[in-house]
């Protein structure tokens, strides 16, 4: 700790996972990485327009839950019976009696946590790209967006659908609606727009735009 004895807080930077102290490179290029020295961990990894990506990309992805929620996410035909299941229809598949709070459950994971944290990172990050002074929620607005980052499980859902419709398609055919496949490219622009994210930056962003 001594080698860093004098330096401002600001400059300092702990590994989220090793929590190794380091002083942070006063400049650290588009694209470029800097990492945790003991477990190489990545610290810093800023891309030059990352915020109006982030901004373009929480956007879309708006869009495509509003598309998914409102347009038919299975087809299914078996025995001569045809039905239409929505993303709402699986959400509250168990709403009656004791497994009313799966049904909750379902509905805030796929569809409550993920929209809201794209919209507080909207709220976060539209006024700093457009020149103006950080909202003021704004810090804590980031970290409630990222600390649901976890709990947002869209993806977990495509998967455990991927996972039934291996096990339904000898019993009925099934195909997918418009929904599944808005929902799909939810979750690739949602890990997409997550790939451009660096919690440094953001932060060194808001910082500056509270200062304006």
């Amino acid at each position: 700790m001594e080698e860093f004895a004098g330096v401002p807080l600001d400059e300092l930077r702990a590994c989220p996972h090793c929590d190794a102290l380091h002083r942070l490179p006063s400049h650290v290029r588009s694209r470029a990485k800097a990492v945790c020295g003991r477990c190489g961990s990545v610290l810093i990894a800023p891309r030059s327009g990352a915020f109006t990506r982030i901004i373009a990309l929480a956007a879309t992805a708006l869009i495509l839950m509003v598309a998914a929620l409102f347009s038919p996410f299975l087809d299914l035909t078996a025995a001569g019976m045809h039905s239409n299941a929505s993303i709402l229809d699986a959400a509250m598949a168990f709403s009656q009696g004791i497994m009313l709070p799966l049904s909750l459950a379902v509905g805030a994971f796929i569809i409550v946590i993920p929209v809201l944290r794209l919209l507080l990172i909207l709220y976060t990050l539209v006024p700093l790209v457009a020149g103006r002074p950080a909202a003021a929620r704004a810090p804590v607005a980031f970290s409630l967006a990222e600390a649901l980052k976890p709990w947002s499980m869209a993806e977990i859902f495509v998967i455990g659908v991927a996972v039934a419709l291996v096990k339904v398609a000898g019993l009925a055919t099934v195909t997918p609606g418009p929904a599944f496949w808005a929902f799909g490219a939810l979750v690739f622009v949602t890990v997409l727009q997550d790939s451009f994210m660096d919690k440094e930056q953001i932060w060194a962003a808001i910082d500056a735009g509270r200062a304006k």
